[in-house]
């Protein structure tokens, strides 16, 4: 079960996830991006070819959907220890936004995102049901990639790293 949430972002009841990605429905994640200790890198990743949603796009971002009677906050450090087995490290809000969009054939895809950052310079060990292979990634490499339409990125990372870089200038 995730939380569901409606439009202005508050937490309505709760559905199956099935429900949410066949109807459509406003639901939330969290999301936290990794950087190493002196800020110049952040971890990348590539999603399993399984994954139910943009399977095989490459993405900067651990996190996922916000469950039942839980929080963003709680969210965040659950997805980031599942993901890439980092836990009790410091999460940095950062913002919120929504995102809106379709997906060809299927209902369109309505969240709120919870966006974090964690400082880490420790192991990271990716979950490999979720990550096909990882490795970090110069902040002036990540622009670039993300400049090339041809590179494949998951949608709603991609609209929260560009607005990571709009705030940083």
């Amino acid at each position: 079960m995730v939380a569901h949430y409606d439009a202005a972002g508050s937490v309505i009841g709760a559905v199956p996830r099935a429900r949410v990605r066949a109807e459509g429905l406003w639901h939330a994640c969290s999301s936290v991006l990794v950087r190493s200790g002196d800020g110049e890198r952040v971890y990348v990743h590539r999603r399993t070819d399984t994954k139910d949603v943009f399977p095989g796009t490459h993405d900067c971002w651990a996190g996922g959907v916000v469950a039942a009677g839980e929080t963003p906050d709680e969210c965040a450090e659950r997805e980031l220890a599942e993901e890439l087995g980092v836990s009790g490290v410091p999460l940095t809000p950062l913002f919120t936004m929504t995102a809106e969009f379709d997906l060809p054939g299927r209902a369109p895809v309505r969240e709120h995102m919870w966006a974090y950052e964690a400082r880490w310079d420790g192991p990271v060990v990716p979950q490999a049901a979720e990550v096909a292979e990882g490795w970090w990634l110069p902040l002036d490499d990540l622009r670039a990639r993300l400049a090339d339409p041809s590179w494949p990125f998951i949608p709603d990372g991609r609209l929260a790293v560009e607005e990571w870089f709009r705030r940083r200038g």
